[in-house]
């Protein structure tokens, strides 16, 4: 059985990680499964936007597989960190199709993870988040201790790491950590209202913004610059020149994506 399904429809594909038994944990098969149908997503010029979420009611995505590393050294410690960031969590943040996460239960330590490196998230009612890797004796190791520094501030970050405190949807929300927070029945609804009206605006100028925003927190990297240079390409594209045409000749546009 697969550990990630995929189904597509109007333009957004959902990926949902299929270890119910496990509350979704990540192992690395289902790591290079994500990665696979993330990239293959992104090449898909009909696909608009990606939905990422867990099987069943209590978990998106409960932490990474204890049993799969609980034996590893340092040198294996830092080649399990550096190889789960090429392949997923720095992938999911730099991919030029927009990625929501649905978060529909549980996201703990990787799962958590997992969805700061979406470019937004959206929790049901009943969803716990947290850090809990100092617990076990380890920091967060997939970008955790990086990515949610940017969302709520250094010291909310540093209390809910060294706390290893799990907290509820509603506090997330107010903490700047999720976008929105729904009943768990509307969830896959709400993500695919945002989706819908991101496959309505350019794919070409979303991809442009996505690398403009990640440039401001990329070390030796100005921001600023990277935005004018992102600005300028968009002249360039045949979006640009059907979204201002369509503007001017007082219609909707018709963006071919290009």
């Amino acid at each position: 059985m697969s550990n990630v399904l995929t189904a597509t429809e109007q333009g957004i594909c959902i990926i949902t990680i299929n270890r119910p038994n496990q509350l979704n944990a990540l192992n690395r098969d289902t790591i290079n499964e994500l990665s696979e149908a993330l990239m293959t997503a992104d090449k898909d010029k009909n696909i608009k936007a990606i939905i990422i979420t867990g099987s069943g009611e209590k978990s998106f995505v409960a932490g990474a597989d204890i049993k799969e590393f609980a034996h590893f050294g340092v040198n294996e410690g830092k080649r399990l960190a550096g190889q789960g960031h090429e392949k997923l969590f720095d992938l999911t943040q730099n991919l030029r199709t927009p990625v929501i996460a649905a978060i529909n239960g549980f996201a703990l330590g990787g799962g958590l993870e997992l969805a700061m490196s979406c470019h937004l998230r959206v929790a049901s009612d009943n969803a716990r988040m947290g850090l809990p890797e100092t617990s076990l004796g380890l920091i967060p190791g997939y970008g955790g201790t990086q990515r949610l520094a940017q969302l709520i501030g250094k010291g909310r970050a540093m209390e809910l790491i060294f706390t290893a405190k799990m907290i509820k949807a509603d506090e997330a929300l107010n903490m700047g950590l999720v976008n929105h927070v729904v009943p768990q029945s509307e969830l896959l609804a709400k993500c695919n209202e945002i989706a819908t009206a991101i496959s309505k605006n350019s794919s070409v100028a979303i991809g442009y913004a996505i690398d403009a925003v990640n440039a401001g927190f990329e070390d030796g990297v100005n921001g600023f610059t990277a935005e004018i240079n992102a600005f300028g390409d968009c002249f360039g594209t045949a979006d640009f020149k059907e979204g201002t045409t369509a503007f001017l000749e007082k219609r909707k546009p018709n963006f071919p994506g290009k």
